[in-house]
């Protein structure tokens, strides 16, 4: 929780993801909410990006917490700019993290 103002408020969280397309390609993007936003991408509710909508279903394979939108857009740049293998590698380490916490649970 954040005061603003004298007023409690809640610090909304910023995600940069990465889904995989139907095709394979790779699309970055930015959201406070991965569950809403991975709806869209799928055509479930409507938002998606142009990028995705011929390229369904999509499936999030990475995701990383972002204190802000600023920091959450820069990142985005960032990964933009990473070659495939590059991304790939992120993703691998990410699921790699994923199972190691699932068995530790």
């Amino acid at each position: 929780m954040c005061k603003k103002n004298g007023r409690m408020t809640t610090k909304t969280q910023w995600w940069v993801y990465f889904v995989e397309c139907r095709d394979g390609t790779l699309y970055t993007g930015i959201s406070t909410d991965l569950e809403r936003r991975l709806r869209q991408h799928n055509g479930d509710i409507a938002g998606g990006a142009k990028y995705t909508q011929a390229r369904r279903p999509v499936v999030l394979v990475y995701c990383e917490p972002s204190e802000d939108r600023s920091q959450a857009s820069r990142r985005e740049y960032q990964l933009r700019k990473k070659t495939k293998a590059e991304k790939l590698r992120l993703i691998l380490a990410y699921r790699e993290r994923q199972e190691k916490g699932r068995s530790l649970a």
